[in-house]
Formats: C-alpha cells, sequence, structure tokens
C-alpha cells in the first residue's frame, strides 16, 4: 500500500526466485536445491521458480480453445463487479484492490460446471460449453483484470475538475468528455504494455506477487481431484464472505449507528463524561467495515499498522495540538451539542487555506510530501539494481521486434510459440492510433496543444516503468503518487505561458489524468501477461481479452461515477464543514496540489510547509537506514512511511483501526492454521472487499430512487441530530 488510490498489496508466501537459473525445458523443473519437481503433486508447486513457467504436467489437459466468448463474457462481468467497488472504496478512502483472484477463482466456480454441463454441441454449446482449463481461465482474469480498472481515474483527477468548477455542474452534462479522457488514459497503457512484458517478464524476471498468486490458484484448481476439491472449498469461501457481507452493507444504511457505526465518545458524552466528546469531535470512532478488515488480511502487519500509527501521529496528537496551538481550526456542527468537525477542506475564500486552515488541511501537505519523497527514494535506491539487471539487455536489438520471423532464436529466453505472441504491427498501430486519437482529444477538448499531449503520454509512460518495478519486486504500486510530479510539471508550464488559474488548473489535471490512468493501466496489464507467463497462456489471447476489458471498464467507470455522484453530490461539492459519506481523499490531494501549482504563491501555511519537509526527509533517511544497515529479515519492524503519509491523508481514522485489526486476526490464523490460511485467505479477503464494494453501489441505487436509509432509516446512536453512515 504505497499511496492514496492504490491496489492494496497481497500477502502471501513467496515461491522460491533464482533468476539466475536457465530456462527449463518442456517436460522438467529444478527447484533451488536442486530436485526435479517436475512430476510432483499440485501441493508442491511452491517449490517452483516463478520467473518460469510452469512445468508441463504429464497429464495436463491440451486447450484448443483459451480465448472464448465465454471467458470474456464472464472475465468482463466479474471485473465489471470489482470496478464498481473499486469506485466505491476508492470514493470513501482511495484505496483499490485488484481483481485478479476475485475473477480466477469465481470464473472457475462459473463456467466450470457450466462446461461440464453444457454439449459441445449446437448454438449454446458453442458459446457456453466444452472443456475449461487453466489457460481459459487465465483469459477470464485478463478480461476481469482490464474491465476492474481506470476507476483511479474516478477517484481522483476528475472528481477534482468539478471540485474546481472546471467542468459542467454535474457529470451527466459531460458524459461524452469523460468517455474520451477515459478511453485515452486506457488504451494507451494497454498498447504500450506489450514491450514491457518482454523486458520486466522475461529479461529482468521480477516476481509480481499477486499475479503469481493467481497464477499459482488457477494451476490448483484446475489439478485433478484435489484441485476440484480445492476449487469448491474456495469458491464456496468467497461466495459465501461476498453475499454474507453485501447484505449487511445494505443494511448498514438503515440503521448506521447501531450496526455499522460505533461512536464511543458521543454515547460517553450522552452519558455525561463531556470532556470525552473531543473523541468524537477529532473521528476517533469504531466503523465494522468488513472490505478494510479484508484489505488489513491482505496488507499485513507492517502496512497496516503504520498506517494505523500513522493516524495516531496525524489525528490523535498533531491535530489536537494544532487545535490547541491556533495554528489550525474546526467549524462547529450543532448549536445544541459541542460537535467540530475538523476535516473542512474546502473555504469560500482561498485566503483561509493559509489564515485559517482546518487540521485537515494542514495534514494535506506532509502526508503528500511523505508519500512523494519516499516512493521516489524507493525507486531511485532499486535504480542501482535496475540498472545492473539491464547491462544484460544492452545488447538486445530493438529492430529485432520489428522483423519477422519464422522460428525462435536459442538465444531468446522467451520461448513462448512465435503463432502465440503478440504481433509487433497489432501493438505498434494500435499505440500510433492511440497517440493520434489521445492528441486531437486534448486539443480539441481540453485545450492542450500537441507537444503538451504528447508529454502527458510521455510521462505516463515513464511512471509506468516505476509502477511495474515497484509493483513487480513488492506488489506495491506507488504510480498514483509518483505521478503527481506531472502536476509539478504542467504547473510549471502552466507559469512559464502565463495561463489564468483556472485554464492552469485544467491543463494540470488533465495531464494528470492521463500520465496516471495510463501508467495505471499499464503496470495492472503488466502484472496480468505474468499470470499468463507462468501458465503458458497466449500472449495474444490475453491482449485481446484486455482491449475488450478496456471498452467495458470505459463505460463501466464513466456511469458508475456519474451514479455515484447523483446519489451524493457532496463528492463533487462538499460542505464547508467537510461532512460527506464519501470522504474522497485523493481527490482533495489532486485538487490541493492543482490549485497550489497554479496560483502565484503557494497556498499552504509556513507550519504547515515546514513540518512537511522535516517529515519528508526522515521518511528518507527512514527508508536508507532500513536498506544499508538493517538486515533483510528486520524490514517488518521499520515503518512504512507510504502508509503513514497515507494516515495525513485519510482522516477517517476508523479505516485504519479495521486494517489493524485484520492484519492482527491474519496475523494468528497464519500462527494457529497454516492450512486454512493457505486454502481461504485470499478468497475470503476478496469477497470482503467486493461484498461492501457492491453493497455501496446498491446503497447508491437505492439512494438515487429514493428508498435508502436517509429516508427510511434511523439515527439512532448517531451524533447529534444528524443521519450518519
Amino acid at each position: 500500500m504505497a499511496t492514496v488510490e492504490t491496489h492494496l498489496p497481497h500477502v502471501h508466501r513467496e515461491p522460491t526466485r533464482n533468476s539466475d537459473e536457465a530456462y527449463p525445458d518442456e517436460k522438467a523443473n529444478i527447484s533451488s536445491d536442486g530436485e526435479e519437481v517436475g512430476s510432483k503433486e499440485e501441493d508442491n508447486y511452491g517449490d517452483h521458480d516463478v520467473t518460469r513457467p510452469f512445468p508441463i504436467m504429464p497429464d495436463e489437459m491440451i486447450e484448443t480453445h483459451q480465448l472464448t466468448f465465454r471467458a470474456v463474457f464472464v472475465g468482463c462481468a466479474l471485473g465489471a463487479v470489482v470496478g464498481a467497488s473499486n469506485i466505491y472504496l476508492g470514493l470513501k478512502t482511495g484505496f483499490t484492490f485488484g481483481p485478479q483472484l476475485f475473477g480466477a477463482i469465481f470464473g472457475f466456480a462459473i463456467l466450470k460446471p457450466l462446461a461440464k454441463a453444457l454439449p459441445e454441441s449446437g448454438l449454446l454449446g458453442r458459446f457456453l460449453g466444452g472443456p475449461f482449463g487453466p489457460k481459459e481461465n487465465c483469459t477470464v482474469q485478463s478480461a476481469a483484470t482490464a474491465s476492474g480498472g481506470l476507476g483511479i481515474i474516478f477517484v481522483s483527477a476528475i472528481p477534482a475538475m468539478y471540485r474546481l468548477n472546471l467542468l459542467s455542474k454535474f457529470p451527466d452534462a459531460d458524459f461524452g468528455k469523460l468517455i474520451a479522457l477515459t478511453t485515452c488514459a486506457g488504451f494507451f497503457g494497454v498498447f504500450f504494455v506489450i514491450p514491457l512484458r518482454k523486458y520486466y517478464i522475461v529479461h529482468q524476471k521480477l516476481t509480481f506477487p499477486t499475479p503469481a498468486a493467481t497464477a499459482y490458484t488457477i494451476r490448483s484448481l484446475h489439478s485433478g481431484k484435489t484441485g476440484a476439491i480445492a476449487a469448491r472449498k474456495k469458491s464456496l469461501a468467497l461466495l459465501y464472505s461476498f453475499c454474507i457481507t453485501f447484505v449487511y452493507k445494505v443494511m448498514t444504511g438503515y440503521a448506521p449507528g447501531v450496526i455499522y457505526d460505533w461512536h464511543i465518545g458521543w454515547t460517553l458524552y450522552r452519558l455525561g463524561f463531556t470532556s470525552i466528546i473531543s473523541l468524537e469531535n477529532y473521528g476517533w470512532f469504531i466503523e465494522f467495515t468488513p472490505a478494510f478488515f479484508g484489505a488489513g488480511m491482505l496488507s499485513g502487519l507492517n502496512a497496516s499498522w503504520s498506517f494505523f500509527a500513522g493516524s495516531i501521529l496525524a489525528w490523535g496528537i498533531i491535530s489536537p495540538a494544532l487545535v490547541k496551538n491556533g495554528l489550525a481550526f474546526g467549524v462547529q456542527t450543532s448549536e445544541e451539542y459541542p460537535l467540530w468537525s475538523y476535516q473542512a477542506l474546502s473555504f469560500s475564500d482561498p485566503e483561509k487555506y493559509v489564515t485559517t486552515p482546518s487540521p485537515r488541511y494542514w495534514l494535506l501537505w506532509p502526508g503528500v510530501l511523505i508519500m512523494l519523497l519516499y516512493s521516489f527514494a524507493d525507486v531511485m535506491i532499486s535504480m542501482g539494481a535496475i540498472l545492473y539487471t539491464m547491462k544484460g539487455s544492452i545488447n538486445y536489438n530493438p529492430i529485432s521486434w520489428f522483423k519477422a520471423r519464422t522460428e525462435i532464436d536459442p538465444e531468446d529466453e522467451d520461448q513462448t510459440p512465435l503463432e502465440d505472441r503478440i504481433p509487433t504491427s497489432w501493438w505498434t498501430t494500435g499505440l500510433f492510433l492511440s497517440t493520434v486519437t489521445c492528441c486531437a482529444i486534448l486539443a480539441t477538448q481540453f485545450h492542450m496543444n500537441v507537444g503538451e499531449a504528447i508529454l502527458s503520454l510521455l510521462l505516463g509512460f515513464i511512471f509506468s516503468f516505476i509502477g511495474v518495478q515497484s509493483s513487480g519486486h513488492t506488489d506495491v504500486n506507488p504510480v498514483s503518487t509518483v505521478a503527481k510530479a506531472s502536476q509539478l510539471i504542467f504547473g510549471g508550464i502552466g507559469k512559464g505561458t502565463g495561463m489564468a488559474q483556472d485554464p492552469a488548473r485544467m491543463f494540470n489535471l488533465s495531464a494528470g489524468v492521463i500520465a496516471a490512468g495510463s501508467a495505471a493501466q499499464a503496470s495492472d496489464m503488466t502484472g496480468d501477461l505474468k499470470t499468463g507467463y507462468l501458465l503458458r497462456a497466449k500472449p495474444r489471447n490475453q491482449f485481446i481479452a484486455q482491449l475488450c476489458g478496456s471498452v467495458v471498464a470505459v463505460f463501466l467507470t464513466s456511469g458508475l461515477f456519474i451514479l455515484f455522484t447523483k446519489a451524493s453530490p457532496c463528492i463533487l461539492y462538499p460542505p464547508e464543514s467537510g461532512e460527506c459519506t464519501y470522504g474522497a481523499p485523493s481527490v482533495s490531494a489532486w485538487a490541493a496540489v492543482a490549485v497550489a501549482v497554479a496560483s502565484p504563491s503557494l497556498p499552504i501555511p509556513p507550519s504547515s510547509g515546514y513540518t512537511a519537509i522535516a517529515l519528508g526527509i526522515v521518511s528518507v533517511i527512514s527508508l536508507l537506514i532500513k536498506h544499508i544497515w538493517i538486515p533483510k529479515k528486520y524490514w517488518k519492524f521499520v515503518p512504512n512511511w507510504n502508509a503513514v503519509g497515507l494516515a495525513f491523508v485519510v482522516p477517517q481514522v476508523y479505516y485504519s483501526i479495521a486494517m489493524a485489526v485484520g492484519s492482527t486476526f491474519n496475523y494468528f490464523w497464519l500462527m494457529r492454521n497454516p492450512a486454512g490460511y493457505d486454502m481461504y485467505m485470499f478468497a475470503i479477503s476478496a469477497g470482503l472487499l467486493a461484498g461492501e464494494g457492491l453493497g455501496g453501489v446498491f446503497q447508491a441505487l437505492l439512494a438515487v430512487i429514493g428508498v435508502d436509509g436517509g429516508k427510511f432509516g434511523t439515527a439512532i446512536g448517531c451524533p447529534g441530530i444528524e443521519f450518519c453512515g
């Protein structure tokens, strides 16, 4: 977990990795201790070197149809579920999660019995019947990964445009613009990912923990009788956790103060402990959120407890100190009770950002700078290893990519059959057309010239290298935080050309959408191709599935964004008190940076700026100490400063509480019952995340039609007379 609007990292026991070993032959594989494992049972696949494709098993089925209508359709549908969940979770807190495991497990649960039940002949049988194997299962998760993506731009830069009054009053009036902008980011990222596959997966041999775990999951699901039993257990665990969480989330809308949010400070205040009301005012209450309990399960102890420690520092120590010393100010939300909000982030008078900032605005700048410096420092420290690895690739002739070959070069590490690879003409033509389209859209709709549009695409390409390198090693994708550098670059261009403030802000955010969106899409697709590489799936089939999924993502994410903003207009236009069902911290961060870089002088309180610099330096020093002096086995005890910075930006401390509890539960589960952990952990956590996310989507639908908890629920347990939720 590296930043706001990032994919949640997964925790698992990583397979053995040895990038110096020779490429295996088709029949056998040698583990790190020299033992042949090609004929072992499926429960020993963990010994496999994750940098190379799985060995072909003697009883492995031959799949003649890996790219099918049923695989793409089901994958897109499952990705849509995750995409909807991610819009909800992203607008709540800026978090998103990858759909790989969800698509792999649910795809198997849907298509395996369907394939057995239907005959191969006939119209229905040709579309839905016939054998279902691991490579077709990989196509399902490829389509799911693509169709579940692109939500990042709708929980960050695009809502920020509306907050700054740069587009129409409501998003439904800008549906065409939203589709155009999403198309630019999505398809450019898909096309330039192809050369990244060859470099990062084949040459650098990066691990990609979650995509590798997805490949292992698919492999085990299709491994004979044992695999079928495991598949049934995992599928049922995912289904039960998803359904129970979905129903629970919908119910919380009608009695939030009873079954969802426990406002301890408010309750104790009503019982006579009047001074404890500060607990409520600074946001310290408990929320029973299954999604972030599951997020903690996936993120692990270090990231989750670093996030919680950051919440204590930001909202338990610094924020009260700021208010006490007159450096930050709150807004009283009730005349009857001493209820104050310290989460305001929008003022009618710009001078207030400096003279009377809220604690949330004051904390925003230290949080953003910590994440920026920590991410860049982490990447720079890794550059030594990257350059060392690149030495071996320097002799590769890029021109050879464009040459037609009829047989595999014996020195080529990628032993994928030539007919299964993605033709160079496909991705180069697509890259050219998407570049031209993007330049045209940005010029006509967002007033950017060709040079500026190409620069935003080039930055997306550069940021994708950082995202892929980081996620390939650690499963942490810092693209969105790093992509904020595009705001600084285009802010400088805007000032240099003398742009007025509103055009400069629009220019800044439009470029940020392209850079961040395309880089995030490319990072996700590279991980997806890693799954296919391990399973020996055809890359060209995955590429087609990714394109189909991206088409779904473009329309799905735009429509969901309109739905949520109709149900909760405060996402785009938050009241001065900052009270809104959706905190949208990433939106606030992008809008604040856009305002800052476009202003004649930075609207940052001096005390906030100095603190940001100091904590940013501390985070970098901490990282250097970790890498230089601390043995790797003790790294888990060093705070993750990205998570600490995230807590400064996310004012909802109950999310960090839930994640800390979830990671602790996971730790003891693994210690007490490793077999149960391995069998059910990923399935249950994915069900919790997707269940609450889709439950939130359903709540938004209920709000649009006027039958939500705001009209028919109870406010018992909520502070003051307001309805909480």
